[in-house]
């Protein structure tokens, strides 16, 4: 038993409106344990709204239309599925009194093209809208094929989907099983590097294991299928235990986690502070550190110093470290970050320098070269070289460098806890 979200909307396929009942619905077919492989959006047109129910019906046996249940000329949802099937409509009086008691109760009378709104497949079951005008129904045209249409509104649907929608399921016995999911969070590992030390776990069945990444990010999606939400949590723990050994300090978080948020813990757990020097971020860095609450606990704050001459004046840099190497080497980037550390009395200093782009590369040092800098309490300063490729647009590049500097300082707390 297989489920499919069919989004029907011009609209959405340019791009107008974001597609949140997708997800949303995603997610209730997971706490459900009801698998869902397929997910489409097509435009209002009855040719092509036939053509995907058709393709639909063909391979999952629980369709979920959202949208096109208005009473304009162009919300064909009801009247297209029903001829699909050969079937009549009919106007059902409950809906057309539910109507004119809205209306009604906002100073309005129907319009007539509200009628439209009325009209059902005969033999199908209403799914009221206690929000709108807009009905939905459970209809069963053949055996072993349920269709459910929600209007496109999202608060509506959602109302929808958890009154009606969600017990039915239920009864029909396909809410039995529960599909749970984590996310585990890695940094300074490739998406291929690791999928080749958990190769393994790859190839499960229950629970699987999925890779992807973004912006230097890299994620391994473990889900697993139970009759509780006990019994998968269960299959996902020794799975995510046994991963993290492997990763070792690659792995730094799971779901909600951030390198902020981690970074964030783990200077509380020590009774420590930070402070932070940029360039080429511009004060991302202090953003990233300040996103997550609680933050005062330990960052102190941040000095942005874009011109030589403020790296000098506050940050303590040399002229002749500048004049030698220039402002973005990791000389200069050691000395930034001692210099905000002195500067600003925390345990530790985080800098930040680089050619972010599009401009200002040469060949010597080409846009994406960063260097990151830090101090530690002991007063000792590091350096970290960063190429992150001239074709990376300016803000990639700063967001990965701001990702580089939070996790340099993770992986130095964690060696110095365990040193300790």
């Amino acid at each position: 038993m297989s489920a499919e979200i069919i989004c029907v909307g011009t609209e959405l396929l340019l791009g107008d409106i974001l597609n949140s009942n997708t997800q949303y619905l995603g997610r209730q077919l997971a706490d459900l344990g009801i698998p869902h492989y397929f997910q489409t959006v097509v435009g209002d047109n009855p040719d092509r709204i036939k053509q995907v129910l058709k393709i639909a019906g063909e391979r999952s046996q629980i369709l979920l239309f959202t949208g096109g249940l208005g009473p304009t000329p162009d919300d064909l949802t009801t009247e297209t599925i029903a001829n699909f099937f050969e079937t009549p409509l009919e106007e059902r009086s409950e809906l057309i009194a539910d109507i004119e008691e809205k209306f009604a109760k906002r100073g309005r009378k129907m319009s007539p093209s509200n009628r439209k709104q009325a009209l059902m497949p005969v033999g199908a079951q209403i799914i009221p809208n206690p929000m709108g005008s807009a009905a939905g129904m459970i209809w069963q045209p053949r055996p072993n094929l349920t269709i459910m249409t929600f209007p496109g509104v999202p608060s509506e649907m959602h109302r929808m989907w958890e009154e009606t929608a969600v017990p039915f399921l239920k009864q029909q016995g396909w809410g039995d099983n529960v599909i749970l999911s984590r996310t585990l969070r890695f940094w300074g590992i490739g998406e291929s590097n690791l999928a080749e030390k958990v190769s393994g776990y790859l190839e499960m069945e229950n629970p699987t294991v999925a890779p992807y990444a973004s912006k230097g990010e890299v994620r391994l999606r473990i889900s697993a299928r139970g009759k509780s939400q006990e019994s998968a949590i269960a299959l996902i723990n020794p799975i995510h235990q046994q991963i993290q050994e492997i990763a070792q300090l690659d792995y730094f978080g799971a779901d909600e986690d951030t390198l902020a948020s981690v970074v964030g813990k783990l200077l509380l757990e020590a009774k420590q502070t930070v402070a932070v020097a940029e360039s080429c971020t511009g004060g991302g860095l202090g953003a990233r550190l300040t996103s997550v609450s609680g933050s005062s606990g330990y960052f102190l704050g941040g000095i942005v110093a874009y011109s030589n001459e403020i790296k000098q004046k506050l940050l303590g840099v040399k002229a002749e470290s500048l004049n030698q190497e220039g402002a973005v080497s990791g000389t200069v980037a050691q000395q930034m970050a001692l210099g905000v550390k002195k500067q600003l009395h925390s345990d530790w200093g985080l800098s930040i320098t680089g050619i972010a782009g599009p401009g200002g590369g040469t060949a010597e040092k080409p846009v994406g070269l960063v260097y990151l800098g830090i101090a530690t309490p002991d007063q000792e300063t590091d350096q970290v070289e960063l190429r992150l490729g001239e074709q990376r647009l300016r803000d990639t590049i700063r967001h990965v460098s701001e990702c580089h500097a939070l996790d340099q300082l993770r992986r130095k707390l964690l060696l110095t806890n365990v040193s300790e």
